[in-house]
C-alpha cells in the first residue's frame, strides 16, 4: 500500500475524525479536571493520573478507529461495513461534538485564567492544615493580667508549632491583630496564608482562671470547635496542652509521640516567673532596630533575670535571655563587650543543662555561634538539627538567611529571609531586614517595596516610613519626598517622630538645614544617628560636632567631637578587638586633626573586620575609612579607598549616589574631577 492510499484508507476508517474529536474531548477533560480539583483538595496525583490515562488512550483510540466502526446495528469491523453506502446517510454528530467540545474547552480556559481560578484560589490554595492564633482577650479585672494571656496564646500558639503536620503562624504576625476589636477573620486567613484561626479569652481571679478558645475555619466562618475552661490557676499550662492537642485532633494532624510529650511539658511551676517571662519576651520581639530599642532590651533582661531567680529550671527564659544579651552584644552592637558575651554564654550553658537535645537548646546555640562568635558553620549544623523538632519555626530560616549575608552569599541569604515571611507573613522586622538586604545589594527599587510590604502591616510606623524616602534619596539624591514625610510626622505631635530622628537628621544635612538639623539632634537625644548603618553607632556628640563642620564653627565641632572621642575611647578600651568601635574613634581622631592617629585606628579596625569573616561589618568599616582619609586630607589615599568600599559585597547608605552627592561629609572631595567621575557614575540610570 502506497503512502497516499494509506491516508486514503485513514479517512475512509474516519481515523482522522475520531483523533481530532478525541484531542478536543480530552483536552476538555483536562481542563475540567484543573479547574474543579483544587476546589475538592483532590490532591495533584489524581490529575496526573486522568492525564496519563488521556495520553495512554490517544494511540488505543486511533486504532480502534481503524478496526471497528459504530453503525445503527451497533459496533462492528471495519472490513464487515460498506463505509461507501453510509457515506451520504452518515451524521455530523461529531462535528458538533468536536465543536462543543473546543467552545467548552475554550471557555473552560480562560475562565480558569482570568477569573474563576482567581476566585477560588484565595481558599483553594490555603494548606488545610494550617493555623493562626490570634491575640487572646483579657476578660481580668486587672489589666496587669494582659501579659499573663499574652502568655497563654504565645504557649498555645508554641505547642501547636511543635507539630510538624501543622503550618502555624509565628507570634510576631498575629500581634497586631489586638484582642477587643473587631476582626474580619476572613480577611485575616488570607493575609497569613491560613485556613484557620484560634480566637479566645483568658480571665484571671485570686486562684481562679477560665480560658475561652474557639477554632474557626477562616475560609467560610465556621465554627468547628469551642472549649471552656474552669480550673485552679495552677492548671494553667494542663490547659494550653489541653487545648493545642484538640485542635491538632480537629485538623486531623498526625501527633507523633515526641510531638505530645513535648506539648505537655510546662514552661514553669512558678506562676509569677511566667509573668515575668511574657513581659520580658514582648519587648524583645518589638525592640528592633530603631534608634529607641536598647532601653526595652535592657528591661527585657532584668525581667528574664527575675524570672530565672525565682524558677532555676525556667528553660525557655534562658533561651530568651541568651537572645536578648545576644542582641545588645551584636545585633545592635550596644554593648560589644566580652561580659555581655559571657552572660550570653551562660545562658545557653544554663539551657543546655536542662535540656541538652532540645530543639530549642540547639537553635540557642546556633543563634549565640552566629551572634557572639561568628562561628557560621557551628551554627549552620546547630540550625539543621533544630529543624527536625521545631518545623514550623521562622527563625531557623531568618538566622540562616543572616549567616548567608554574612558569608557574601547576599542572594541565598535573602531567599532564607523570604521563605521566613512565608512562615511569618506579618513579621515587620523580617520584612525590615529583607528591606536592607536589598539595599546591600544596591537594589533601591525593590528595598523600597519591601519596606512598602512593611508599612501595609503597621501603616503609622514613623521609622518605616522615613527610612522608605531615605533610601529613594540615597538611589535618585532627592531629598524631596523624605522632607515631606517628615513634615507630616512632625505634624502629628512632638513625639512622633522620635524613632525617625536620625533619618531627619540624614535629610537636614543632605538639604544643608542648620535650624532642621537642630531640631533633629534635639528630637535624638541621647540615642544614636546613622541606626541602618549598624555596627557604625555615631552619638549624639558626634552628629553635633557633624552639623558644626557643616556651618564652619570651628570651636562648636572641636567641643562636640572632643566630647565624642571621650565616650568612643570608653567603648574601644571596653571592647578592644572590635573593629566597628576603632572605626568610629579614627573618623573622631580625624576631625580632630589627629591625622596619623586616625589614620592608624582605621587600618586597625580593617584588619580587626576582614571580609572574608565577616562581609556586612567588613563592608562598613572599609567604607567609612575613606571618610576618615578625607577628613585626616590624604584625598588620594581617599579616593583608593572610595573606590574599594564602592567594590565591597555590602553597599553602605554613606556611599550611595544621593550620600556623595549630597552630605557634607564628603566636602573634603567635592570639586576634584576624580571624585565628581565617581559620583557621576552612580547616577541612575533612567
Amino acid at each position: 500500500m502506497n503512502f497516499a492510499n494509506f491516508f486514503a484508507e485513514l479517512k475512509r476508517r474516519n481515523v482522522y475524525k475520531v483523533a481530532v474529536a478525541y484531542a478536543v474531548v480530552g483536552w476538555l477533560a483536562v481542563q475540567v479536571t484543573t479547574q474543579v480539583f483544587p476546589i475538592f483538595e483532590i490532591p495533584n496525583w489524581a490529575l496526573r493520573l486522568i492525564v496519563l490515562a488521556i495520553v495512554i488512550g490517544f494511540p488505543i483510540a486511533l486504532v480502534m478507529a481503524w478496526a471497528f466502526e459504530l453503525t445503527p446495528e451497533g459496533i462492528k469491523r471495519t472490513e464487515d461495513v460498506d463505509l461507501a453506502t453510509q457515506a451520504s446517510s452518515k451524521s455530523r454528530t461529531w462535528i458538533y461534538v468536536v465543536i462543543v467540545g473546543a467552545l467548552l474547552s475554550v471557555g473552560l480556559f480562560m475562565l480558569g485564567r482570568y477569573g474563576f481560578r482567581e476566585k477560588i484560589s484565595a481558599s483553594s490554595e490555603l494548606p488545610a492544615k494550617s493555623i493562626a492564633v490570634l491575640p487572646f482577650e483579657n476578660l481580668s479585672s486587672d489589666k496587669e493580667n494582659a501579659y499573663f494571656t499574652d502568655g497563654v496564646q504565645d504557649e498555645i500558639l508554641t505547642d501547636l508549632a511543635k507539630i510538624a503536620d501543622l503550618k502555624v503562624i509565628s507570634r510576631t504576625s498575629v500581634m497586631q491583630y489586638k484582642s477587643g476589636a473587631p476582626r474580619n477573620l476572613r480577611e485575616i486567613g488570607q493575609q497569613l496564608g491560613v485556613a484557620h484561626v484560634v480566637e479566645g479569652s483568658v480571665q484571671r481571679a485570686a486562684n481562679k482562671v477560665r480560658v475561652n478558645a474557639q477554632l474557626i475555619d477562616a475560609r467560610t466562618d465556621a465554627h468547628l470547635w469551642a472549649q471552656t475552661y474552669d480550673r485552679d490557676l495552677a492548671d494553667v499550662f494542663a490547659i494550653q496542652s489541653e487545648i493545642a492537642k484538640a485542635i491538632a485532633d480537629q485538623l486531623q494532624a498526625k501527633l507523633s509521640p515526641n510531638e505530645k510529650k513535648a506539648i505537655e511539658q510546662p514552661p514553669t511551676t512558678d506562676l509569677a516567673a511566667f509573668d515575668l517571662y511574657s513581659r520580658a519576651k514582648t519587648l524583645v520581639l518589638t525592640a528592633g532596630l530603631s534608634a529607641t530599642g536598647e532601653p526595652d532590651e535592657r528591661k527585657a533582661i532584668e525581667l528574664l533575670d527575675e524570672a530565672v531567680k525565682r524558677d532555676p529550671s525556667f528553660f525557655d527564659a534562658y533561651c530568651q535571655l541568651a537572645f536578648a544579651h545576644e542582641q545588645l552584644y551584636a545585633i545592635t552592637g550596644f554593648d560589644h563587650t566580652p561580659a555581655r558575651l559571657a552572660l550570653a554564654e551562660a545562658a545557653v550553658q544554663a539551657a543546655t543543662r536542662l535540656r541538652p537535645d532540645a530543639a530549642e537548646t540547639h537553635l540557642a546555640r546556633a543563634q549565640y555561634l552566629y551572634n557572639g562568635l561568628r562561628d557560621y558553620a557551628g551554627a549552620l549544623a546547630e540550625l539543621e538539627i533544630a529543624r527536625r523538632g521545631l518545623p514550623n519555626d521562622p527563625r531557623l530560616f531568618e538566622l540562616t538567611g543572616y549567616i548567608l549575608r554574612r558569608r557574601g552569599q547576599q542572594e541565598e541569604g535573602l531567599r532564607n529571609l523570604e521563605r521566613a515571611a512565608e512562615l511569618d507573613p506579618r513579621n515587620f522586622n523580617t520584612l525590615q531586614q529583607i528591606a536592607l538586604s536589598y539595599q546591600a545589594l544596591g537594589r533601591y527599587a525593590e528595598t523600597i517595596a519591601a519596606l512598602d510590604r512593611a508599612s501595609a502591616i503597621v501603616p503609622d510606623n514613623a521609622e518605616t516610613r522615613a527610612n522608605r524616602e531615605l533610601f529613594y534619596l540615597c538611589w535618585k539624591a532627592d531629598t524631596r519626598p523624605l522632607r515631606q514625610t517628615i513634615d507630616a510626622i512632625l505634624a502629628q505631635g512632638p513625639g512622633a517622630i522620635a524613632s525617625a530622628a536620625d533619618t531627619w537628621f540624614f535629610c537636614a544635612l543632605a538639604e544643608r538645614d542648620p535650624a532642621a538639623a537642630e531640631r533633629a539632634l534635639v528630637a535624638l537625644g541621647d540615642n544614636p544617628w546613622l541606626s541602618n548603618e549598624s555596627p557604625i553607632i555615631l552619638s549624639h556628640s558626634f552628629g553635633e560636632g557633624l552639623l558644626a563642620r557643616m556651618t564652619k564653627d570651628e570651636a562648636r565641632a572641636r567641643t562636640a567631637f572632643e566630647a565624642a572621642r571621650v565616650q568612643q575611647e570608653k567603648i574601644v578600651q571596653a571592647q578592644p578587638d572590635y573593629g566597628p568601635a576603632l572605626c568610629v574613634l579614627g573618623l573622631i581622631d580625624a576631625a580632630l586633626g589627629r591625622k596619623d592617629l586616625a589614620l592608624d585606628e582605621g587600618r586597625r579596625a580593617i584588619a580587626l573586620t576582614p571580609l572574608e569573616k565577616d562581609v556586612i561589618n567588613g563592608s562598613r568599616v572599609l567604607q567609612y575609612f575613606a571618610i576618615t582619609a578625607a577628613w585626616a586630607g590624604e584625598k588620594e589615599l581617599a579616593l583608593q579607598q572610595l573606590e574599594a568600599g564602592l567594590r565591597a559585597p555590602v553597599a553602605s547608605e554613606m556611599l550611595s549616589y544621593g550620600a556623595l552627592k549630597l552630605l557634607p561629609v564628603w566636602d573634603p572631595l567635592r570639586g576634584d574631577p576624580r571624585f565628581e567621575k565617581i559620583v557621576d557614575s552612580l547616577a541612575p540610570k533612567e
